[in-house]
């Protein structure tokens, strides 16, 4: 029996290409490539439309390209082994599965119509869904009859089991001067947010250190009035900056990820989560924290009343 996998890469809005033409190779994660590379060997076949297959052409590997301009099986090169034009319109269904084997591994790599093909089809074991941290507003969907904020739904209603990839996650806080609240503060915060709760200072900074060594995230909130530090440019004027961020980056060659919630009611916030960073882009602290100063401006002005301005930074 063919084992169908399906993968796809998009933004949080649910685009998987800008525009026509647009390789998702140029603005997909480190971790999405090394997925799709595993995908890939682990898979006997790979199946696409043509323009995917023009965008990243692979003659070591061996495919089915989706094209209406065929009417028979027919080879994409001649010099070419293993890579083949198929019109799923007018060739029998029975005729694909003979060219790729009964017992073989299939991985659906796109785009729109093929992806359609195969969900209408209904033979798909598995889809992989990478969502990048971006934004395009418009561009090519991934499915042209499903809204990308349905697609959970729908797939969990076809009996599909959501499994979601976790962060390896420690946060770096700052305990509350009031000693009595503190215990329970700490408590919440392990329990509902983050059970890996490393306090500020010396000791937390190695501790930062062990978690990243680990392979873990490391959350902080750099919009923090403190005693010591470098003086950054926040909105033109001095304001004492922590640099811990910036030398972890730079020191482990980290990205940063800036990442701003904003309430919308009593009980209801939303999450946006911005393009990372290389810190390799930047020479020194100075200029990533100045950079990070940046983007919290950007956050600020986008709506100031979410600002906690009362611990005046520039104090």
């Amino acid at each position: 029996m063919i084992q169908y996998s399906l993968m796809f890469a998009c933004s949080q809005d649910g685009f998987i290409a800008k525009k026509e033409g647009d390789n998702p190779s140029l603005w997909t994660s480190e971790e999405d490539h090394k997925l799709l590379i595993e995908n890939i060997d682990r898979s006997d076949w790979s199946v696409m439309g043509r323009k995917t297959h023009e965008l990243n052409p692979k003659q070591n590997r061996k495919r089915v390209v989706f094209s209406r301009k065929v009417k028979i099986i027919e080879p994409i090169n001649p010099i070419i082994k293993n890579q083949f034009y198929f019109n799923p319109d007018i060739t029998q269904w029975s005729d694909f599965e003979k060219l790729v084997g009964l017992n073989s591994k299939v991985l659906i790599l796109g785009g729109t119509r093929v992806h359609d093909f195969f969900l209408y089809l209904d033979v798909l074991s598995k889809i992989y869904i990478t969502i990048e941290p971006l934004n395009f507003k418009t561009g090519i969907r991934a499915f042209s009859f499903i809204n990308f904020n349905d697609l959970e739904s729908f797939l969990i209603a076809k009996n599909y089991r959501k499994e979601q990839k976790k962060i390896n996650l420690a946060t770096i806080y700052r305990p509350l001067n009031n000693f009595f609240l503190n215990p329970f503060m700490e408590h919440v915060r392990k329990k509902y947010i983050c059970k890996n709760q490393i306090k500020k200072g010396l000791t937390g900074v190695r501790e930062s250190i062990k978690y990243i060594n680990k392979n873990h995230s490391i959350a902080l909130m750099i919009d923090q009035r403190v005693s010591e530090g470098e003086k950054i440019k926040f909105f033109n004027k001095d304001a004492l900056t922590t640099t811990l961020p910036a030398q972890l980056a730079l020191r482990y060659n980290l990205k940063v990820v800036p990442i701003f919630i904003e309430r919308k009611n009593m009980s209801s916030f939303v999450m946006t989560i911005y393009e990372p960073f290389k810190s390799s882009n930047f020479k020194n602290t100075e200029q990533l924290s100045q950079k990070l100063s940046q983007v919290l401006e950007g956050m600020i002005l986008k709506n100031p009343n979410q600002w906690i301005w009362t611990h005046d930074r520039w104090k």
